[in-house]
Formats: C-alpha cells, sequence, structure tokens
C-alpha cells in the first residue's frame, strides 16, 4: 500500500523508490504468506539495551525551540492556528496559555497524539479541535470541518519522529529499545500498510541499498544492504535490536560507535539505516511536502508559517520550497547535484517572491542551554516565513 503511494504521490520521488516499487510488486504475492505474522508484533528477543547507545533524556514531551516559535509565529489574541504535528502537544499549550481566545486546529496521524489531543480539547473547551490524519489529507480533512483556503493565521509544522514515538519501545522506532520492527507513525490505523519489517524481509538488495542512500545518506548502504539479504536467509528480522545487530556486524567491532552526534557523542553505525526505513515507511518527505503546499493554500496574507527540521532531507526540501524551486525534478534532496549553482537555478522555476518572505534570512537552531535541557533538538533547524 506504501509502496503504491510513495511512487505516484509526487513525482519529485519517483526514480528514488523505483528500484524498491518494481521489487515489491514482484514479492508482493509472498509477503501475506511468509512475512506479515512475523513483522506485525513482537516476537523473541534478547530485551537488552546496550546502555551506551541510550542518553539520558528529559521528559519526552519538550517542545523543541519553543521560545523561537512563539516568537516568529506572533499568534495575536482570538487567532487561528493550525499546529500540523501535535505530537506531545508541548507547542500547542504554550500557545493556549500565552494567547487569549486562540483556537488551535491540532494535527497528527499518531492515533495517541490524538488521544492527547482529545484530552486538551476537554480541558479548553472550544479551543483545540482534534484532527487526525497526515497532511496529504489535511484539505479534505479541513474541507469537511468548513476551514477555508486563506483562513488560517499561523502555522506550525514540526517535522519527523516525535518523543513519544521514539519511547515507546513497541512503536519500533528506537535501535536502543528492543521492539518490533514496525515505525509506522500511523499506528495500527492501515494494518495493510508494510512496516519496517515488511521493507527488509521483502525487497530485493539493490532496492535496500537505493532507500538507505536515498533516505539516511548512507556511504556504506550496499555493505549493509548485502548483510540484511544475508540474515534474513537465516531468520526474518522482525526486532529493533536484531536489525541494529546484522548492521553493526556488517562492520568491524572498532566502527560500531566510531560515528558521532551533534554533541561529538558515540552514535551507532545503525543510525542512518533506521532513519531511512523510518522515512521510506512513512513516505516522510512526500507527506512533508504535501504539508507545505498545504499550508501555503491555507495561510492568509502575511500569515506565518515555521517549520521545525531534523535532518539535512528535510531541510533542504523546506528551503527549496520557501524560495519558489520547482521540486516536480528532484528525486530526492541529495546535496550531490550536477552543474554548477547557476546552472542549476536556471532550470528551476521560482515564484518564491510571490509568495513566501522569508522572516530571517538564515536557518535558526537552538541555543546551548536549549540543546543540554533538550538534547533531542540538537539538530533542529527552524524556518520562518510570512504568506504573501
Amino acid at each position: 500500500m506504501i509502496f503504491h503511494m510513495t511512487v505516484r504521490s509526487y513525482p519529485m520521488m519517483r526514480k528514488t523508490h523505483l528500484a524498491a516499487w518494481r521489487a515489491w510488486r514482484r514479492l508482493r504475492p509472498r509477503f501475506h504468506s511468509s512475512f506479515v505474522g512475523a513483522s506485525s508484533g513482537p516476537g523473541p528477543g534478547d530485551g537488552s539495551e546496550d546502555p551506551s547507545a541510550v542518553s539520558a533524556e528529559k521528559p519526552p514531551h519538550t517542545p523543541v525551540m519553543l521560545k523561537e516559535v512563539l516568537q516568529y509565529l506572533d499568534i495575536q489574541p482570538a487567532q487561528v492556528v493550525l499546529d500540523m504535528t501535535f505530537g506531545g502537544g508541548g507547542h500547542t499549550k504554550a500557545i493556549l496559555s500565552t494567547v487569549p481566545e486562540v483556537t488551535v486546529l491540532a494535527l497528527d496521524r499518531d492515533p495517541t497524539a490524538i488521544s492527547l489531543a482529545q484530552q486538551l480539547a476537554k480541558e479548553h473547551f472550544g479551543r483545540v479541535k482534534p484532527i487526525l490524519g497526515r497532511f496529504s489529507e489535511l484539505e479534505d480533512l479541513l474541507s469537511n470541518m468548513d476551514v477555508k483556503p486563506g483562513s488560517i493565521d499561523a502555522v506550525l509544522l514540526d517535522a519527523g519522529c516525535s518523543s513519544m514515538q521514539m519511547d515507546e519501545a513497541e512503536r519500533g522506532f528506537s535501535l536502543s529499545k528492543d521492539g518490533p520492527l514496525d515505525m509506522r507513525m500511523d499506528g495500527d490505523r492501515y494494518p495493510d500498510m508494510p512496516c519496517a519489517a515488511d521493507v527488509v524481509n521483502t525487497l530485493d538488495q539493490q532496492a535496500l541499498a537505493s532507500i538507505l542512500t536515498a533516505y539516511g545518506e548512507e556511504r556504506h548502504a550496499r555493505k549493509i544492504a548485502s548483510a540484511i539479504v544475508e540474515a534474513r536467509r537465516v531468520s526474518p528480522i522482525t526486532r529493533t535490536q536484531q536489525l541494529a545487530s546484522v548492521v553493526a556486524g556488517s562492520f568491524p567491532p572498532a566502527v560500531v560507535y566510531a560515528r558521532k552526534d551533534r554533541l561529538n557523542r558515540p552514535a551507532h553505525v545503525a543510525t542512518k539505516t533506521f532513519q531511512a526505513l523510518r522515512i521510506f515507511v512513512n513516505d516522510e518527505l512526500n507527506e512533508l511536502h504535501a504539508g507545505l503546499c498545504a499550508a501555503q493554500m491555507l495561510l492568509k496574507p502575511s500569515g506565518r508559517l515555521c517549520v521545525i527540521t531534523f535532518h539535512s532531507l528535510e531541510d533542504r526540501l523546506v528551503k527549496r520550497f520557501l524560495r519558489g524551486d520547482d521540486l516536480s525534478n528532484l528525486d530526492h534532496f541529495s546535496q550531490r547535484k550536477q552543474g554548477t549553482k547557476k546552472e542549476n537555478l536556471s532550470h528551476e522555476k521560482r515564484d518564491g517572491s510571490v509568495c513566501w518572505l522569508p522572516l530571517r534570512r538564515k536557518v535558526i537552531t537552538p541555543e546551548k542551554d536549549d540543546v543540554k535541557e533538550n538534547p533531542r533538538g540538537r539538530s533542529s533547524k527552524l524556518r520562518a516565513a510570512l504568506r504573501r
């Protein structure tokens, strides 16, 4: 299901997914008979956690760059705000507590997040309207609520995976916590939607390498894909730490934690593999593009948009969208582009001056104190713009 949607939704991703789509179509008849039982629920695992891969975190719903978001959204009393990624509700709660009579439309594709939004709606009667769905479904969802294009005053889009999803082992997002290899942000809303275990156990080596290269920017994609294919011949890969061990086993022991994160802490060699699978399973880049298009349609003239991203693929997409680049010819957002910058710009249609006015030219990053308080926000970037 997700593979079909991924290829056809936006032409920018078609080349990246071609090998995966072909492999999926060829192997789909074997999917239900061989792997759906193995990947849909918890399986045997050692239950251990690698202590060096787990950092001491603050409570899970600490909103990222809250001060900056409130500053650049500049929400006024009685305005209507769209929080496109409600998550744990940190940003929405701050908006409700600082701006009187504001109404927040709280969107999330995760039923767990929407249950929190529903509870918050009870506490703030009439001021919070929970909406369950994806960015690509937003136009229809808001139309059913009689929300018209050009009627929203401010939009916040906090991309990527929420802390709640990362912290719950059963969701399968974290390589440091053993759980079923799931990674579906929608939870069980779409039972036929392939999860991460279906991807690693079903797609061929070329398709896996393509996914790891495009969405993890993994230099060793072929080596890791080969290790996955060899391991699954012995036994299906159904657990998060099982996959992490397979990836680690394709490298010398000294290399497993040789990579460093932005705080110069050891990072597991499987981190980019997990990122790539998560983005692919949830069609995140296409959904992000759909969310940006929806924000452009829904915002009033002079309405404000804040977008928080957590890795370079997301940030490059947002940057190019806001400056008006034609994204239809981009299969993914790699830094490796042919030709000079001037040549590239001549092939891209620009209408950004018509739609968006940056509120700050340079990307906004968290302050050092904020990173210490909330290490998960260390890689976040904020871009803010005014709808013309």
